[in-house]
């Protein structure tokens, strides 16, 4: 079986479910779960009852796609998603977003916990990202191109839409909430950044830094979703005390900022076009 056909099989199980095509998908980071309490959910598939998709391995990632909508309009949300440093493949990775797009979703709205580099930045900060390095990960485009997807070579001068970018920074004016803008800086984990490394992404231009959405990124870019993507700063990477970081104080800083995520996220996705 090909990489497509197993795409078009998972996207032929999951279509059973959906009784109102989305064109807007949404991915939720680390800690950031509860975004689906504001869902008028119809039904919810746990990702291992999915042909060929990836199962979560990781606290704070439910594992399971929420069909419904909201505000009245069709969505559908990746309650968990998945990350290289799982041992899966980075075209695993990247396998429910070309799931999504064969679904018919348009647009995506990705977010993430990251880390601060930019010595501006606090915890419980929530970052529009307008760019991202990739370097330190690896692309999901690598090995044989399936033009059925996209181009062997992928313009990545706007990863982020610019007019989505514009309609978050409206919506976060509009509900008082300050939002920073900055380049995500991706990385492949698990371990958290050395000191040095911090120091290093700060240099090379980097606001926030993560484990994910990168490759998720490239891979919708590829198949010709529209993106937006924020970040939860959740912790400080350069300061002058103990460095000491945990997966614990991360997810308890992103659900402590969730309420003005979800706030943004949910206005943006009801005035999509």
């Amino acid at each position: 079986m090909t990489a497509y056909q197993k795409l078009t099989e998972a996207a032929a199980f999951i279509k059973k479910y959906i009784t109102h095509p989305p064109k807007t998908g949404v991915v939720l980071g680390s800690g950031l779960g509860n975004f689906i309490s504001a869902i008028t959910i119809d039904t919810e598939v746990e990702y291992a009852d999915i042909p060929h998709f990836p199962v979560s391995t990781v606290e704070g990632h439910h594992g399971k796609l929420v069909i419904g909508n909201m505000s009245g309009k069709p969505i559908i949300t990746m309650s968990g998603r998945f990350h290289y440093y799982e041992g899966y493949s980075a075209e695993e990775v990247v396998f429910p977003i070309r799931v999504l797009k064969l679904l018919g979703v348009e647009t995506l709205l990705i977010s993430n916990a990251a880390g601060g580099v930019n010595p501006e930045f606090k915890v419980g900060d929530l970052m529009i990202i307008t760019d991202h390095i990739s370097f330190a990960t690896i692309n999901p485009l690598l090995g044989p191109n399936d033009e059925k997807l996209g181009p062997r070579f992928p313009d990545m001068s706007e990863p982020y839409k610019k007019y989505l970018i514009d309609k978050a920074k409206a919506v976060a004016k509009q509900l008082s909430i300050d939002v920073k803008e900055g380049v995500y800086f991706g990385v492949t984990g698990p371990t958290f950044e050395t000191r040095a490394e911090y120091k290093l992404i700060r240099v090379l231009g980097g606001d926030a830094v993560g484990m994910s959405t990168v490759q998720e990124v490239i891979a919708a870019n590829h198949i010709g979703l529209n993106v937006f993507a924020m970040s939860v700063i959740t912790d400080i990477g350069i300061r002058e005390e103990e460095n000491t970081i945990t997966h614990e104080e991360v997810l308890q800083a992103a659900k402590a900022a969730e309420p003005k995520f979800a706030a943004i996220f949910k206005e943006l996705a009801t005035i999509i076009d």
